[in-house]
């Protein structure tokens, strides 16, 4: 699927009156704007006129003053209220902030935000890293996995590039040791695996190139593309490559598992849920989630 037109069209973000407001205000004005989106502010609470002039006082700060803005008072379940109004506004993309664990350098998704990645039927986008004022996308990770949906991330992340000026776009094969099928025991079974190894990147490589292939020139234009084949677990890998390369966004396929044993043993996207390695963008094909 080759995105047309504008695939986020209508941006939810859902706030508390957290520290960090007026700064994430700024950040998600500034992405409704470079994705040309209209924009909708959410508070899953009470409505008061210190609240009201508070998110009036920081839009007026935004940077771009000609936005199509909203901003919606609900009481009620954060969980049910968020789900429902992705569905009843036809959102196409939620905005969630993560939080910075207490005397360390890392992120993790709160359990509200964490809920909302598995129930929500449109893509999220987890900021770790909003700033007052711009900066930058220089690099962006996509998951490559061999999935369903993953030519429909590549498309999204392609647009996305394009749409954040980002120069740089990295397609990560992750390739499980279990396919090596080959134990080394000496020089000789060294040898073979790396045969195996070899083999397999270029198959995963291959697969890559036919999707970003069917990507219009246009969509591609301005982009340097490279493709990395890494082997590991399946979620961890990559998060530990975007962190490694310092990549200012993550782009992956949403969780198609979201049953209680998939809780207890994580697997692809929990990994990263757990340790977010940079700001994280979750595709979700819409028409799956509605069936």
């Amino acid at each position: 699927m080759v995105y047309k037109n504008r695939p986020f069209k209508t941006i939810l973000f859902g706030f508390a009156f957290s520290p960090k407001l007026k700064i994430n205000i700024l950040e998600t004005s500034r992405i409704a704007h470079f994705f040309n989106a209209k924009l909708i502010l959410l508070h899953v609470g009470s409505k008061t006129q210190e609240k009201e002039d508070k998110i009036t006082t920081f839009l007026r700060e935004a940077e771009y003053k000609d936005l199509d803005i909203e901003v919606h008072w609900k009481e009620g379940d954060p969980i049910d209220i968020i789900v429902n109004t992705c569905k009843t506004s036809s959102i196409d993309l939620l905005i969630l902030g993560a939080l910075q664990k207490e005397n360390r350098y890392k992120f993790y998704v709160g359990s509200i935000a964490r809920k909302l990645t598995r129930k929500v039927c449109c893509s999220v986008l987890l900021l770790i890293k909003p700033s007052v004022a711009r900066v930058p996308c220089k690099s962006i990770v996509v998951n490559g996995l061999d999935a369903p949906d993953t030519p429909l991330s590549i498309n999204a992340a392609f647009y996305i590039a394009d749409a954040l000026g980002a120069p740089q776009l990295t397609i990560v094969e992750e390739i499980l040791q279990k396919d090596i099928q080959v134990t080394v025991q000496d020089d000789k079974s060294l040898k073979k695996a790396n045969i195996v190894k070899e083999r397999l990147k270029h198959r995963e490589e291959q697969r890559v190139r036919e999707i970003v292939k069917d990507i219009p020139d246009s969509c591609k234009q301005g982009i340097k593309i490279k493709n990395q084949s890494i082997f590991g677990k399946r979620g961890y890998s990559i998060g530990h490559y975007a962190a490694v390369v310092r990549a200012d966004l993550l782009v992956m396929n949403a969780p198609s598992k979201t049953g209680i044993l998939d809780r207890i043993f994580p697997h692809d996207i929990e990994y990263i849920l757990s340790d977010l390695p940079t700001d994280l963008f979750i595709i979700r094909n819409r028409f799956d989630s509605e069936n």
